[in-house]
This record gives C-alpha cells, structure tokens and sequence, in this order.
C-alpha cells in the first residue's frame, strides 16, 4: 500500500514539475493571455448553468424557479455594486427566501 501511494507521488508530482520547471521559459503571445483570464468565468458558468436553467432535469424559465430567481438578483446587484460578497449574500438570500414562500 505504501509503494503504491508513494508510486502515486512521484508520477503526480514528476508530472508537474515538469511542467512548472518549464513554464517560465515558455512565452505566450498577449492575446493567449488576455484570452486565458476568461477561463474560470466560463468554466462556473459552464457548471451552475444547467443547476440553474434545469433544477428539476425540465428546462424552467418562470418565476417559480428559485435557481433562477438567485442568479438573477446576484446578476443584477453584482453589475450594479461590483462586490462580491454582496452578490453572493443576495443570491443565497433571494434563494432561500423564495425556495421558502414558493414551496
């Protein structure tokens, strides 16, 4: 069990320590750069999507929806105040809160 864990480690950590040994030679170009900060954006939207769009594997878009009616007002106050606990605390509250009076 030992040499299997220990296998385990020097295969995960030779893996990326080639790579981190060599990320500081590699140059990307600007745009990649640029591009990349997309990247954890797209891949939330990617996961909670589904979660809010389809909470009973049914497509809903009607005010009964309580995922929807969370994401909403943390959309909304996330454009209007740009913070991000406030945003998150309004959609967890708008959640709960409708999941409570709608059920």
């Amino acid at each position: 069990m030992i040499a299997i864990i220990l296998g385990m480690f020097v295969v995960t950590f030779g893996v990326r320590f080639v790579l981190y040994a060599r990320a500081h030679k590699v140059v990307l170009p600007v745009w990649v750069e640029d591009a990349l900060r997309f990247v954890p954006v797209a891949v939330l939207t990617a996961i909670i999507t589904p979660m809010i769009l389809m909470p009973d594997q049914t497509l809903m878009f009607d005010w009964q929806n309580p995922w929807l009616l969370g994401s909403l007002s943390a959309f909304v106050i996330g454009l209007w105040k740009q913070q991000p606990l406030l945003t998150i605390l309004t959609g967890v509250v708008v959640f709960f809160l409708s999941n409570y009076l709608l059920s």
